[in-house]
């Protein structure tokens, strides 16, 4: 029986970017080519016209991958686009899928600093929880421009506390014991590029506002070779017609794994997929990322 756990992130652009009805057929094929346990998702969308995107996308997937009850699962969190949109029945945000049943789920809209653009201010960044095989996932999505590092400064922060609420005592460690059960999983479209203070928070590397946090970045403890980019203009037409700089903004960050019984947490290796064109587009101006995370508890 395998004891990994395959996570796989991906923002679809589903709302913001165009073909939608032609990218999604190949955001199924890569996932049914990558077999992921579990999808984190941005930039998902439903209304009362519009089927949610992840929910389609979930209908779509090889059955015979799915748990035991031969269906994938799902849960969206979102909020009103009615600042941009007319149609206030839209919603937009994050979801997971996840070969097993969703347990709980909940949304938080995250934070903002004073001042910024209607962007910033009037869009709902948001971070969705859900638990599922006994695991806390989170999917978020953070203020865009290179110039907004200051809100997602914020963003982090209140990511970090949010998180450390729902997990209450199971992350804490005492002098001669082992941690239990699987450290929290948070994935996303950070818009953040490694150097920053916002991912540098989150990895240990610098403190933000006196407080420090852990998280292991897949990529960076566990990718192969080359910087990791999820968007390039040199292989991706949307981030070249966008004229987006190349940068690597897109993470699986996997909770502390130190002194976990039988080494639950560790992250065994990342790869950017979602990176080359299986039906013949690319699935979204970003790419994606996999992950395999050491799960000894998995569940026949």
């Amino acid at each position: 029986m395998s004891q990994t756990l395959r996570v796989v992130q991906l923002n679809i652009g589903s709302l913001i970017e165009p073909d939608w009805e032609t990218r999604r057929h190949e955001v199924v094929a890569w996932l049914n080519k990558l077999r992921p346990d579990v999808v984190c998702l941005q930039e998902v969308w439903q209304s009362d016209s519009q089927e949610n995107t992840a929910g389609w996308i979930s209908g779509q997937l090889d059955p015979h991958d799915s748990g035991e009850d031969g269906s994938w699962h799902w849960a969206f969190g979102g909020f009103s686009l009615d600042a941009f949109v007319p149609d206030s029945s839209l919603r937009f945000g994050s979801a997971v899928i996840s070969r097993w049943q969703i347990d709980q789920h909940q949304t938080w809209r995250l934070p903002v600093a004073k001042g910024g653009s209607k962007v910033v201010t009037q869009v709902p960044w948001e971070l969705l929880h859900v638990e599922t095989a006994g695991i806390d996932f989170f999917s978020t999505h953070l203020t865009p421009a290179p110039t907004d590092g200051m809100h997602r400064i914020v963003q982090v922060q209140a990511i970090d506390s949010i998180i450390k609420q729902v997990r209450g005592d199971r992350d804490e460690h005492s002098f001669g014991m082992s941690r239990q059960g699987m450290p929290p999983i948070l994935c996303g479209d950070f818009n953040a590029e490694p150097e920053s203070d916002e991912i540098r928070f989150l990895s240990s590397l610098t403190p933000l506002n006196g407080v420090t946090t852990f998280y292991q970045d897949a990529w960076r403890v566990a990718g192969g070779d080359g910087p990791g980019y999820t968007q390039d203009w040199r292989d991706n037409p949307t981030s070249a017609e966008l004229n987006l700089h190349r940068k690597r903004i897109d993470y699986v960050f996997v909770g502390d794994a130190f002194k976990r019984k039988a080494s639950a947490g560790r992250v065994l290796e990342s790869e950017v997929v979602f990176n080359t064109k299986i039906t013949g587009v690319m699935a979204s101006d970003h790419w994606g990322l996999r992950a395999e995370i050491l799960w000894p508890m998995r569940p026949s």
